[in-house]
This record gives C-alpha cells, structure tokens and sequence, in this order.
C-alpha cells in the first residue's frame, strides 16, 4: 500500500505540481480508502517527504556520475541545471513542501538531502585542503544555495529572458569564478610562507 500511494502521489505532482497533490483524489488514484493515507503515513507531509525521498535519490545519482576532478564543481552545477529541467514538478516540490513551523524535519529525510551536500564537499575539500571539515559543509550549503538561486531564476524568467544556451553558459562562467577563486584561497592556505 505504502509503495501504491508514494507512486499516485509522484504522479499527481508530476501531472499538476505539489499544490494540485490532494489527498481524496491520491487515495481514489491508489485505490484505496482515503483513510488509508493515514494508516501508512503519519500525514500528508510524510508522504510528500516520501515522494521528495526518491527524487533526492534520482538527482544523487545524476550527479553521482563520475568525471574526474577537473571543472567537478562546474559539472555538478549543470547537471543540477538539466536535471531541474528534465525533473521540474519533482524538483519544484523539493522546495515548494513546507513543513509547519512546530514539525521537525525527520532524521532519515536530513540523511538524504545531506548526501547531496557530501558530493559538493569532496571538489570543495580538493580546492580549501586546509579548511576544516564544518567549513566546507558550511560553504557546500552556501555554494548550492547560489546554483540553485541561478537556477530558479533563470528556469523562471524573474531576472530576464534567459535562453537555454544563455543560462548554461552563465552559469558556468559563475562557477568558474567561484571555482578560480577558491582555488586560489586554497593556494594561499598551503603556503609555508602564509603559515
């Protein structure tokens, strides 16, 4: 049952997005009573983590896939860009979903999302070898907050007419900044004479 309505419940925010995710239409789609949901879920919100669980899976792979250490940080940020893309209802969701102020975020939904910041540390680790270990997830957080603001805005237009070439290029040319940068404050670290 739990696999049933995870599956009606992607489907209904890939065909109308996390606003159009209504709970008697889920239950009706899974087959099921609409009590149900709540038998195999806490509430609502579990179920939309469930759903948002998988997709964080599915971009974990995308950019899970290895290419060498050389532009990793510039690699990482277009695939991020496609897969928002190609996955935009589901992506929408992940940020779209608030849960009430009062309601923590589960352990096992932070363990997810968390790997995704681990695959930003490792580039980041290469280029600030000296930085301490709180450091770098404090700069991955920061770093994707910049790419995904790049790719919110420009998937949306807010900030001008942004072609597909255009914001591609755009933004890897703010990663390569960022990434030019780094490498050199990483240089400065190492520097017996800095030391």
């Amino acid at each position: 049952m739990s696999e049933r309505l995870v599956a009606a419940a992607e489907a209904a925010i890939c065909d109308r997005g996390l606003a159009g995710l209504k709970a008697r239409e889920l239950a009706q789609s899974a087959g099921c009573a609409l009590g149900a949901i709540y038998t195999v879920f806490e509430d609502l919100d579990e179920l939309i983590l469930r759903v948002n669980a998988r997709t964080l899976a599915r971009l974990e792979a995308e950019l899970a896939t290895p290419q060498g250490e050389a532009g990793d940080l510039r690699r990482l940020a277009l695939v991020y860009l496609s897969f928002a893309r190609s996955e935009e209802p589901r992506w929408r969701a992940l940020f779209e979903h608030r849960l009430p102020p009062q309601k923590p975020l589960p352990q096992w939904y932070a363990i997810e999302r968390d790997r995704l910041f681990d695959l930003l540390e490792a580039p980041l680790a290469r280029l600030l070898p000296e930085e301490p270990t709180e450091k770098l997830r404090l700069r991955a957080r920061t770093l994707f907050s910049a790419v995904h603001g790049i790719v919110l805005l420009g998937l949306d237009e807010k900030l001008a007419e942004t072609a597909s070439r255009t914001l591609d290029a755009e933004l890897s040319a703010f990663i390569d900044t960022i990434e030019a940068g780094l490498s050199a404050a990483g240089a400065c670290q190492s520097s017996p004479a800095l030391k």
